[in-house]
Parts: C-alpha cells; sequence; structure tokens
C-alpha cells in the first residue's frame, strides 16, 4: 500500500485490519477524530517515532508548544512543512516500517 492508497482508506468508516499502531492514529488524524489518534499515540509514547506522530497531532491541535516538546522527544526539529505534507510524509515513513 502506498500514501495514496492508505488516504483513500480514509474514505471509509473503519480502518483498515491490522495496521500498525502509528498507522491507525494517523488513519483517525486524518479522519478528524484528533482525541482517537491522540489517545493511540498516547499508548505508545515511548519511542521517538511514535513521538513525531504525536508532535504532529499537536501542530494539527494548534498548540505548537507541546508540539515543541515532542519533537524535541523525538530527537527532530519542528517541522516546517504544510501539515499534509507532514502527515504524508509520515504515512510514508511507517508504510515502509511495516513492510519490514
Amino acid at each position: 500500500m502506498n500514501v495514496q492508497d492508505f488516504e483513500r482508506t480514509t474514505l471509509r468508516n473503519k480502518p483498515p485490519s491490522g495496521l500498525i499502531p502509528m498507522l491507525e492514529a494517523l488513519w483517525f488524524a486524518r479522519k478528524g477524530d484528533w482525541e482517537r489518534a491522540h489517545a493511540i499515540v498516547q499508548e505508545h509514547e515511548n519511542d521517538t517515532t511514535s513521538a513525531l506522530v504525536h508532535a504532529h497531532l499537536h501542530r494539527v491541535e494548534g498548540d505548537l508548544s507541546n508540539a515543541g516538546y515532542w519533537y524535541r522527544r523525538a530527537g527532530r526539529k519542528p517541522a516546517d512543512v504544510t501539515l499534509d505534507d507532514e502527515w504524508r510524509a509520515l504515512t510514508a515513513h511507517f508504510l515502509e516500517e511495516k513492510k519490514e
């Protein structure tokens, strides 16, 4: 599955089965269900890659100071691209990780 295929799945009522948690969080984020997406990342906040999704969600929310905290936890600078571009980059990363 590529990013465009994944994005098309957000037209459905439920995420595809078998998604890793960060892809599931990104799926709900794209659907506009910030609370659900945030709940998922909070369950997996002990690694740097989930911290990136957590940062993205706080950017979506407009809480840039909280987003900055999560970017620092991930060892990254805050994103300087659009929210859509960041969402696509994160989705591509996790889709590739899922293949491995």
